[in-house]
């Protein structure tokens, strides 16, 4: 029986979405700007890396192939050893729930609810009943804000007064940042949790648990410990129906979070992009027939994407790709390797949120066949390739590309 194993390398678009004006990001390219960056000079940093972008394995595979589909370049030379396509985002939004969950074969068809970037930005009664219910003096940013600019602000303050320090971007979400050890991690837990329940009226996506450490803002640095809260997904994804018939589902990273723990089987975390990738590649060796590994790597999104950093995303990236042969080791007979994004996040791009793009879908698998799949008309079918490859009854979005990897297709 067959296995699939799904690496999402977190907020790595490619450019082209059909609607990206919409969202204030006509023309954003993550893979593009960071190429054309390196290969300007762009991204050279002593002892960091220096010189083009340098990805022969994902370019192997059909990177650049599937970048050209997506922007309507030309294609580089070369033929490619695996599948290549571009895929197009149906769901409202361009959030990291909204992405993984058409992926998962469920696209976004409503609202989510957001908070205007004003100060204050959360609704009033929202806040009273926070700071009622959970206990705490008051809370501090209330505001549009990044991570760590926003920690490195008010972090002083909050170990000064106990106050957490809440914030929100153009995602639908709320991140709550507090000190591990003066404010303490379980205590930031259960004031997410508060926050999850007065959350859920507002359609928000996700509480965001954001602990950090360190006493001064020459030192303030955000721990592993992030936990997300999101609301569950509305039907059924391709985890619930894997796991519905008896697959195990591994959820490397935060997906498990994301699909607020549902269609999990075994969990794993980790504090970073190389780790996250050991953890992956344990989860392939103990797969099973007929199991699913569906993996995040979120460093590119949060430490480099968010910061607006051309260079720790290019080197982010070919680390990725130079362990990516140990992951291409770990196939057998009937599995199928596939490498995505669930949004972009132009390094280059004005400002701090995600940007409006399509992905990658490049993949591999023995005796499965090389070529393009062109522009796929949502993230799902991603997802409903994954179900027809493991033999599940398709779900009710998307189309599976699968027929097309066939030898005899």
């Amino acid at each position: 029986m067959a296995r699939a194993f799904l690496f999402v390398l977190d907020s790595f678009g490619i450019g082209g979405a059909p609607d990206a004006a919409a969202y204030g990001d006509d023309g954003a390219d993550t893979y593009g700007h960071i190429e054309a960056a390196c290969a300007a000079g762009k991204a050279d940093v002593p002892g960091l890396r220096e010189g083009p972008l340098h990805l022969p394995n994902m370019r192997a595979l059909g990177l650049a192939h599937a970048a050209a589909l997506a922007t309507g370049r030309d294609a580089p030379e070369g033929t490619p050893t695996g599948f290549y396509g571009a895929a197009t985002e149906t769901s409202s939004g361009k959030d990291t729930p909204s992405g993984h969950w058409e992926i998962a074969g469920l696209p976004v068809s409503f609202d989510w609810g957001y908070f205007p970037d004003t100060k204050p930005a959360f609704p009033a009664d929202f806040t009273d009943a926070l700071i009622r219910e959970a206990k705490v003096p008051g809370i501090l940013a209330n505001c549009h804000a990044s991570g760590v600019g926003v920690i490195e602000e008010f972090g002083e303050e909050h170990i000064r007064t106990g106050k957490p320090i809440c914030y929100t971007s153009v995602d639908s979400v709320i991140q709550i940042a507090a000190h591990e050890e003066h404010f303490g991690l379980e205590r930031l837990y259960e004031l997410c949790k508060v926050a999850r329940k007065l959350a859920d009226p507002l359609n928000v996506g996700r509480v965001i648990a954001r602990p950090f450490v360190g006493e001064s803002p020459a030192d303030f640095q955000r721990t592993p410990n992030r936990k997300d809260f999101a609301t569950p997904p509305p039907e059924a994804t391709l985890l619930d129906r894997l796991t519905g018939e008896g697959r195990k589902v591994f959820a490397v990273g935060k997906i498990g979070d994301i699909f607020a723990h549902r269609g999990i089987s075994n969990l794993r975390k980790a504090p970073d992009n190389m780790a996250m990738f050991d953890a992956a590649l344990a989860a392939m060796r103990e797969a099973g027939d007929g199991d699913f590994v569906f993996a995040n790597f979120v460093d590119f999104d949060t430490n480099f994407g968010h910061r607006r950093d051309v260079a720790g995303y290019a080197a982010a990236l070919e680390a990725f790709d130079a362990r990516l042969p140990e992951a291409l080791a770990q196939l057998r007979d009937g599995d199928m390797l596939m490498l995505t994004a669930d949004h972009g996040c132009d390094p280059t791009w004005k400002g701090t949120d995600h940007t409006r793009e399509r992905v990658p879908v490049i993949g591999t698998g023995p005796g499965l066949s090389a070529g393009p799949l062109g522009i796929r008309a949502s993230f799902a079918d991603i997802g409903e390739s994954v179900a027809h490859h493991l033999g599940i009854e398709p779900g009710r979005h998307g189309t599976s590309f699968r027929k097309q990897l066939s030898a005899d297709a």
